[in-house]
């Protein structure tokens, strides 16, 4: 935080390094051995018949199938509009989101005058919104940006909310000491000590924003992940279907890898340590 604390006492004791290089090792070698024993049981429910080859495409399947849509430029394609949709709906439902968050939850009055109507969209079923947004943006980019802003922002201004509400009141009586008023007092004391559950609550919504463009490409759109499946899924080609499953969760893990860096960072450490 920006404020000065009296001698002796640091924001985040100094801690030993939680992770060797051997230790991590470890970790990659049994993350790639669960990687093997579930690939091993999909080649086996395939080679036992467990499920019609129709079904549930062997691996070598899905990897030939995923290898010519690659080379024919559809599934960069797909990946690309996907990125794009996901990455403006989110960034929309962040720059609203977490303002809004620091807002209320800094304003007792308006906290709970605005409650009860975040609860009832956070409950709400973004797929719910589905024949709205094609009615209203017809198909393409739009409605599909719109259904992951309205599945993203009230999870995220929530959970900002929240982490304003529960900041120890210490930290604003030493405020009002340096006489921090409004703006100071939100980016030296507010911001800074809920940083650590900012960055959490964007990998939780970033995961909700994926779960959605399937379904909204599914139905409103002529191209990305969510059609290709559904594309897939109609000419019944689950080798590629499942093929576009993988890509999905892979570009998931590489996105939420990247924005965990950011809770690393030092200013952001000492609120996981404290």
């Amino acid at each position: 935080m920006a404020i000065d604390l009296p001698a002796g006492i640091t924001p985040a004791r100094k801690v030993k390094a939680r992770s060797s290089p051997a230790r991590r090792r470890g970790v990659y070698i049994w993350s790639l051995m669960v990687f093997v024993a579930v690939l091993f049981l999909w080649w086996a429910l395939c080679y036992l018949n467990v499920f019609p080859a129709y079904a549930l495409p062997t691996p070598a399947a899905v990897l030939k199938s995923s290898w010519q849509d690659l080379s024919s430029g559809t599934l960069l394609n797909d990946i690309v509009a996907s990125l794009w949709r996901v990455a403006v709906g989110f960034v929309l439902s962040a720059i609203l989101g977490i303002p809004a968050g620091l807002l209320l939850g800094q304003h007792l009055r308006a906290r709970e005058a605005f409650l009860p109507m975040l609860n009832f969209f956070r409950f709400l079923s973004p797929l719910a919104w589905i024949p709205f947004a094609i009615l209203w943006f017809h198909i393409g980019d739009k409605p599909a940006i719109f259904l992951i802003f309205m599945a993203t922002f009230f999870p995220l201004a929530l959970a900002i909310m929240s982490a304003v509400a529960t900041i120890p009141a210490i930290y604003f009586r030493v405020a009002k000491d340096y006489h921090y008023k409004s703006f100071e007092l939100l980016t030296k004391v507010t911001f800074p000590a809920v940083l650590p559950q900012v960055i959490t609550a964007l990998r939780v919504s970033y995961g909700i924003a994926w779960v959605v463009i399937v379904a909204a490409e599914m139905v409103g759109c002529q191209d990305g992940l969510g059609y290709g499946i559904w594309e897939a899924r109609n000419g019944l080609r689950l080798d590629s279907a499942a093929g576009y499953m993988i890509v999905i969760g892979l570009l998931g893990m590489g996105i939420d890898r990247f924005l965990l860096q950011f809770s690393k960072l030092p200013n952001v450490r000492w609120g996981y340590e404290r």
